[in-house]
């Protein structure tokens, strides 16, 4: 007998015809002979619903006080789950996050996992149930409760997983697995057999929503075997491995992309030894995430700095940087929007030199002007204008012969 975590996301749950889905699933598992913990999230677009509620009432709601809304979602799910799996005469019981022993630091809206006590979920498979945790939660060590951002759900199934030690963790969702791009605007991307940690974790950072990058982070961490399949479809799902086991001949092997793009540029920072220090420094205090970094010295000696973030972030950056305005030493701000990122990630790229080469010539061959330029042993992410975001995935898509990997089913 092994044990299995498997996790369910808002659409594999949306309607009680979909939660009854679920539970066979489950039981499909059960029957294997294996313990199962199911982590699930909020039906549909409940978390949505939730925040336009609370955007009736305030333009600022308190991030204390949506943490607490919003970690309802999760429990209706679980405990219409566990109806489920009852009227099937499967035993069954629902934790929400704290009652999981999911212990986190004190950041609403955004918090990350610091300890999981999980005596009392062993203790329930002890006794041969199924334990059905709200993802996307769990509470401070004072007992306020916590949010862990989007894609947190993914994030407890694997912290779970690794906690309990369990043999795999399965994540179900509305995609058969990982692939080559995003097949709702690319008609060719192909399935992936398997994909490694390392390579995963770039392509959820870099856009793909198939994971969130901190469950990658925890199954890489604690080798966690981690499987991407779909909640209604039986077929095999995508392996995310330390080595992947096929398709060894692909330099690249995906496309990234997201919209939503800001390029923010500080003019004139008088002090280029320390500046760029104090300035991300000052932002990461704020939580505000910096993705693509790029510095200039002028004549005058002083120093440009242009970085980019989430559109969502933008009011924010700005905000952090007039405020600081007299510590940090700098002329003026400026900010461009309507962009996106445009990134090939593969392990392959660190023996084949020339790959980033290879890309900006694809770029310059469809007249896509790139505005900002990062790289890594495994990756290279262009920032362009957003309306040129398609055109740039499928170009590159087939310059790098993705649209013949074969097709799995």
């Amino acid at each position: 007998m092994g044990l299995v975590v498997q996790k369910f996301g808002g659409t594999s749950v949306g309607s009680a015809e979909r939660i009854k889905n679920v539970a066979e699933r489950i039981i499909e598992e059960k029957q294997r002979g294996n313990d199962v913990v199911v982590v699930v999230s909020a039906m549909g677009k409940t978390t949505d619903d939730l925040v336009k509620l609370a955007d009736e009432l305030t333009e600022r709601p308190s991030k204390r006080e949506m943490d607490v809304l919003l970690s309802t979602g999760e429990q209706i799910t679980i405990s219409l789950l566990a109806m489920a799996l009852n009227a099937k005469e499967v035993d069954a019981v629902s934790f929400t996050g704290w009652q999981a022993g999911i212990q986190t630091e004190a950041v609403h809206g955004n918090a990350r996992i610091l300890n999981i006590e999980a005596e009392r979920i062993q203790a329930q498979l002890k006794l041969g149930k199924v334990v059905i945790v709200a993802g996307f939660q769990g509470a401070t060590e004072d007992g306020a409760i916590t949010t862990l951002g989007r894609g947190g759900s993914d994030t407890t199934a694997v912290a779970l997983a690794a906690a309990l030690k369990a043999d795999k963790c399965d994540i179900y969702t509305d995609v058969t697995g990982v692939f080559t791009t995003d097949p709702r605007y690319i008609k060719n991307a192909r399935k992936l057999f398997s994909v490694s940690y390392d390579e995963m974790l770039e392509l959820a950072n870099l856009g793909a929503g198939v994971l969130h990058p901190r469950a990658v982070e925890y199954a890489k961490n604690y080798q966690v075997p981690l499987v991407v399949r779909s909640s209604m479809e039986r077929e095999e799902g995508t392996i995310i491995e330390e080595e992947v086991s096929m398709e060894q001949n692909l330099v690249v092997r995906g496309v990234a992309f997201e919209d939503n793009i800001t390029s923010v540029t500080v003019f004139g920072l008088k002090d280029p030894l320390t500046s760029l220090a104090t300035i991300f420094t000052t932002l990461a205090a704020h939580h505000i995430n910096v993705d693509i970094i790029i510095q200039s010295l002028t004549d005058q000696k002083t120093m440009n700095v242009s970085f980019s973030i989430k559109d969502s972030d933008l009011e924010e950056t700005v905000k952090v940087l007039e405020e600081n305005k007299a510590a940090l030493s700098y002329e003026k701000v400026t900010s461009e929007q309507g962009l996106a990122k445009v990134s090939i990630v593969g392990s392959g790229m660190i023996s084949n030199p020339g790959v980033a080469a290879d890309m900006f010539k694809v770029l310059a061959s469809e007249d896509i002007v790139i505005k900002m330029v990062s790289t890594s042993e495994i990756k290279v992410s262009t920032v362009i204008v957003k309306e040129k975001m398609v055109q740039a995935v499928e170009a590159l898509h087939d310059a790098f012969e993705l649209s013949s990997v074969p097709v799995i089913a």
